[in-house]
């Protein structure tokens, strides 16, 4: 084995994504393995590789951690992306279970019924932009730094660039009403120029895995 972080998903971005750029924001470089068929998924359900008989996991350390947020918290503990003590840790997992609930909308959006599209939308950028960026606009005024906690990158700086990126591929201006989470933008996309960021994937329509094997 190479000792590269081994990452089991489908070709698309899901629950699997927050990981990927957790991992490019601490520059390890990582392999993945696509789920393709049914029988891809299966295969790891049927010897034992999924405790929870559900994907993302990722082999890493010996280990194969399934659970989208246990595998962030081990990623981002290992390499320096929580914070320095357990005040930082505390407001960077407030942050990120906010961001989840945002993320979660912008993610589940293509796979609406076609009837529940423009409703699902608009509720969406409603959330985005009268409930998540406010906090995070407040977050970073009162804190008066470059980043969201502490005086480092951490993984609550991480998911909310992902965030805002997919955020803007609804709606370009999406952060026109909020000045300090532009100029946090820019200085973390900045910061982030060398690292090997994801590319934007999306699950084949051949196969949209069932929602109970996503986790």
């Amino acid at each position: 084995m190479s000792g590269k972080p081994k990452l089991h998903y489908f070709n698309g971005r899901g629950r699997m994504e927050p990981i990927r750029w957790l991992l490019a924001a601490a520059g390890v470089e990582f392999e993945e393995s696509y789920l393709e068929r049914k029988e891809d998924l299966t295969k790891l359900q049927q010897d034992g590789s999924l405790l929870f008989q559900q994907v993302p996991m990722v082999e890493i350390d010996g280990m194969k951690l399934v659970q989208t947020r246990a595998i962030a918290n081990y990623i981002a503990t290992k390499y320096n992306l929580y914070g320095k003590d357990l005040k930082e840790r505390a407001l960077i997992d407030m942050y990120v279970e906010g961001m989840f609930d945002l993320n979660e909308l912008l993610m589940t959006h293509e796979i609406q019924p076609a009837d529940k599209k423009e409703q699902h939308f608009t509720n969406m950028m409603d959330k985005a932009t009268n409930r998540y960026f406010p906090v995070f606009e407040k977050v970073l005024k009162e804190h008066g730094k470059d980043f969201l906690v502490g005086n480092q990158l951490s993984r609550a700086d991480v998911l909310l660039l992902e965030i805002i990126l997919m955020a803007e591929e609804f709606q370009p201006d999406i952060l026109a009403k909020f000045p300090l989470l532009q100029f946090w933008f820019c200085f973390v996309e900045l910061q982030s120029k060398n690292k090997q960021y994801p590319h934007n994937k999306e699950i084949p329509a051949a196969w949209q895995p069932e929602k109970t094997t996503i986790r």
